[in-house]
């Protein structure tokens, strides 16, 4: 062999052993150079979880049970520690964000300030958690101050989040240097998740819980403590869906139980926008609320952005009014349809938003997504957990004291021997040694002893130490028997969560609508009761409470109604319940139809508010005809419509043409040129139809007279009028109550009467009629006509500048036809008879 071969082979041997050397690895998987050989694959994966588990469990999901991120709680835990109590002095922001990053939080100081600021921000948390004063920020998208400008401290519900933290009831863990212990989670009172909601994005998953309302948590809450097997349905008839901070209106009943029993799910917010008239058929729309988590400035420039670009028409003016409170203003052009224009914002803007539950949290360190029975539950077994072990700690206490207690009083029961072996004892010591052997007093005992004051002998004083000693054996005694019963625990727990909601409770800022956007329903948790529908000249409406007319006699003035504008006068009243489908009939011949709920409630003297809130009516069109839709009706195919015009003419239209009419309304009647309908009346077979004109005419005929035709047809003549004259009412004689119905007139000087209806005769439809009240210059002409039976108690008259009177039926005498009546209402001087109705 060469010297070159041997010498290369040697080397080849050196290089596999330095090789094995490095390869070698000893018992924890480490080679002897500390380098760990694994698959990148591997390594990626771990480390991804790791980052992902770090993410989601310490900074962006919150714990089911207080419903808090780490950084919430450290800043409020920070503010207990230093005594920043709502009853404190405000400290500097500073202050509060330092010892956060100082003590419990080592991330960027921007993180834990914009955390504080939401927590004191009432347009983005429903309960502030913090009382802030200086600039916080605002609804317009403002940042707030620095945080060496602002102060803060805790909000009152806040104690109630850390009340009890220092009797053990909840974990405390090392802080990220391990020199300070910081709450795992706090002991609160309030369910905090659902209370104020989150929202968070982590690795690989997100949270978003809407803020709901204390009280109905809270009675939620309470519902579940007593009713174990309570469904997620039970508790959704409670909680009726979330309570935002700006208020606003949450739609579809059923889009909220979804998101309940699932923990997902969207759910539409709108915000309340109302078009207001102003002189010369001038609109304008207010919107005096927004949607939650929406920068009312961005807003505005998206409707200026939209106006510009011409994709909306009909704006020309646009301005934030908005003090403490919100409110923007859109002038609208001259023949622009408001309602249009507003379903226009809801749908290209963020008027409506659609805002999506994702109620995720952590369960034990897990991230779940959870109902609201999950959501209830787990916060009840907190509850449970921190009332046993604050109950642990005071009964560890109260037994501690009564052992002292137990120690004081059989020392006063044996005062002489007891001061005669302090005495004889040459120091502390020896003292604390011969009391314990010769009384067989413990340490604490005998310490407790020997630092007693003279005083202590006093008759009153040693009374004390006996009522205090009864006070705390008594406390044992509840204390063990509460941590032996989780039904008393339980009813508690119950009772401290009425007191947080006697003390925090308020109204709901937002409304819930049972029914999706657009439709309409009665499941709006309002009362079935009678109302009265007020509607004028002008187009103004409103419903009041019957009761707010209060019963005079005949004969009288009345006392003022409605406000109403300049030349505007009442021209309708109706008499119906709540949840009665109101129809409204128009001179053109069209049909609306709302609830009679949507129409807001006022007082006697409020004006109530446009008809275009409600209706899509075209600029020049007026309602001449109100009707309320018969309820649980039996026989649906046996009802049928009459539509009469002021000209005479009549036509009969299938019920069931308007079960289901459209916001934009439906034609009801083809009319001739020059003709309006006057009126709509609901018949059924056997009924009569009764037409009275202005100059005092009437004719009654059978309402079989006239066939069913469709909707776009034209009538028949039903009553043949004079040149001048014109029909100004129209009322159903019901079949079976032709010898106890009346027809009940009115004048517009306010005279009227009563007349029975053996008097007028049925005769075939077409015929000028019969004479039916005396018309005179003192009587004024005809103003309305009702069939009125025994079962009709009282009559509201308004006259056209809104003085009303409400009055005994059966005070209103029965005369002949022939006759001009009694003075029923006495008008002002230039004011006559509007309408009347009859409850």
């Amino acid at each position: 062999m060469s010297r070159g071969a041997g010498q290369s082979k040697i080397l080849k041997k050196r290089i596999m052993a330095k090789k094995q050397e490095e390869v070698k690895l000893d018992l924890s998987g480490q080679n002897v150079n500390g380098v760990v050989n694994r698959n990148i694959v591997d390594e990626m994966k771990e480390s991804y979880l790791d980052y992902a588990m770090s993410v989601i469990a310490s900074r962006a999901l919150p714990d089911v049970r207080d419903g808090l991120k780490p950084v919430h709680r450290r800043i409020l835990y920070s503010m207990h520690q230093n005594g920043l109590t709502p009853s404190a002095k405000f400290r500097k922001s500073a202050t509060v964000v330092g010892d956060v990053l100082g003590s419990y939080h080592p991330h960027g100081d921007s993180s834990v300030y914009e955390a504080m600021v939401k927590l004191a921000q009432d347009f983005s948390t429903r309960y502030p958690l913090v009382a802030g004063q200086g600039n916080f920020g605002s609804i317009d998208g403002d940042g707030a101050a620095a945080y060496r400008y602002t102060e803060a401290r805790m909000a009152k519900i806040t104690l109630d989040l850390l009340k009890d933290i220092e009797k053990e009831t909840v974990d405390f863990q090392p802080n990220f240097d391990g020199t300070k212990k910081e709450p795992k989670v706090l002991p609160t009172r309030v369910p905090n998740l659902l209370l104020n909601g989150t929202l968070g994005i982590a690795v690989g998953m997100a949270t978003n819980i809407p803020p709901h309302n204390l009280g109905e948590l809270i009675d939620a809450t309470n519902h579940l403590i007593e009713n174990e097997d309570a469904t997620n349905e039970d508790l959704a008839k409670i909680v009726k869906g979330p309570d935002f901070p700006t208020g606003g209106i949450i739609y579809n009943k059923e889009d909220i139980k979804h998101a309940y029993a699932t923990g997902r799910g969207g759910v539409v917010n709108r915000g309340v926008a109302e078009i207001v008239e102003l002189k010369n058929e001038q609109f304008q729309i207010i919107i005096t609320e927004i949607p939650y988590r929406v920068v009312k400035d961005q807003f505005i420039e998206k409707i200026a952005e939209l106006v510009h670009e011409k994709k909306i028409e009909g704006i020309k003016g646009l301005r934030d009014e908005s003090a403490k409170d919100i409110r923007i203003v859109i002038d609208l052009k001259n023949g622009a349809h408001p309602q249009k224009v507003l379903n226009f914002l809801y749908k290209h803007t963020e008027l409506e938003k659609t805002f999506h539950f994702n109620v995720v949290a952590l369960v034990d360190g897990v991230p779940q997504t959870l109902s609201l029975r999950d959501c209830l539950t787990e916060f009840v077994k907190h509850r449970v957990e921190v009332v046993r072990r604050r109950s642990e700690y005071e009964l560890k206490q109260a037994k501690a004291r009564e052992h002292i207690l137990l120690g004081l009083k059989k020392a006063l029961d044996h005062i002489d021997e007891v001061i005669k072996t302090i005495r004889a004892s040459k120091d502390v010591t020896e003292a604390h040694k011969n009391l314990m052997s010769k009384f067989k007093f413990s340490t604490l005992q005998t310490t407790a002893i020997l630092e007693m004051r003279l005083q202590r002998l006093a008759n009153l004083e040693r009374k004390k130490i006996e009522d205090e000693l009864k006070e705390v054996q008594k406390l044992i005694a509840y204390l063990e028997e509460l941590l032996a019963s989780k039904k008393k625990m339980l009813k508690l727990i119950s009772t401290e969560l009425e007191e947080v909601k006697q003390n925090y409770g308020d109204p709901r800022r937002t409304k819930v609508v049972a029914s999706a956007v657009g439709e309409m329903s009665d499941e709006d948790l309002i009362p079935d009761e009678e109302t009265v529908l007020v509607y004028t000249k002008g187009g103004y409406v409103k419903r009041t409470d019957p009761e707010e007319y209060r019963m005079q006699k005949r004969g009288g003035v009345g006392s003022m109604d409605v406000e109403v504008k300049e030349e505007d006068f009442v021209t309708h009243l109706l008499s119906a319940t709540t949840h009665n489908e109101v129809l409204f009939f128009t001179d053109r011949g069209r049909a609306y139809q709302i609830k009679m709920f949507d129409i807001p409630e006022g007082k006697r003297a409020t004006r109530g508010k446009s008809i275009a809130n409600f209706l899509q009516l075209g600029d020049t069109e007026k309602v001449t005809s109100i009707l309320a839709m018969p309820k649980d009706v039996k026989h649906p195919e046996k009802f049928s419509m009459y539509l009469i015009t002021k000209l005479g003419q009549a036509k009969r239209v299938a019920l069931d043409s308007f079960t289901d009419v459209r916001r934009s309304g439906i034609l009801a009647i083809g009319l001739d040129q020059g003709d309006e309908l006057l009126a709509a009346l609901f018949v059924e077979p056997g009924d009569t139809v009764i037409l009275t004109s202005r100059e005092g005419q009437s004719i009654r005929f059978d309402q079989d007279d006239i066939r069913v035709m469709g909707r776009a047809a034209g009538g028949v003549r039903a009553m043949n009028l004079d040149k001048n004259d014109r029909i100004v009412s129209a009322d159903v004689v019901k079949k079976g109550k032709e010898k106890e119905s009346e027809l009940l007139v009115m004048t517009a000087h306010g005279y009227g009467k009563k007349t029975e209806m053996s008097e007028y005769k049925v005769q075939n439809r077409g015929g000028s009629g019969i004479k039916t009240v005396k018309v005179t210059d003192k009587t004024g002409e005809l103003i309305c006509a009702k069939i009125v039976t025994p079962e009709v108690e009282q009559i509201i008259a308004m006259s056209k500048k809104s003085q009303v009177i409400k009055i005994d039926a059966h005070t209103v005498p029965s005369l002949g036809r022939d006759t001009q009546g009694v003075r029923i209402m006495k008008p002002r001087d230039g004011d006559q008879l509007a309408s009347m109705t009859i409850l």
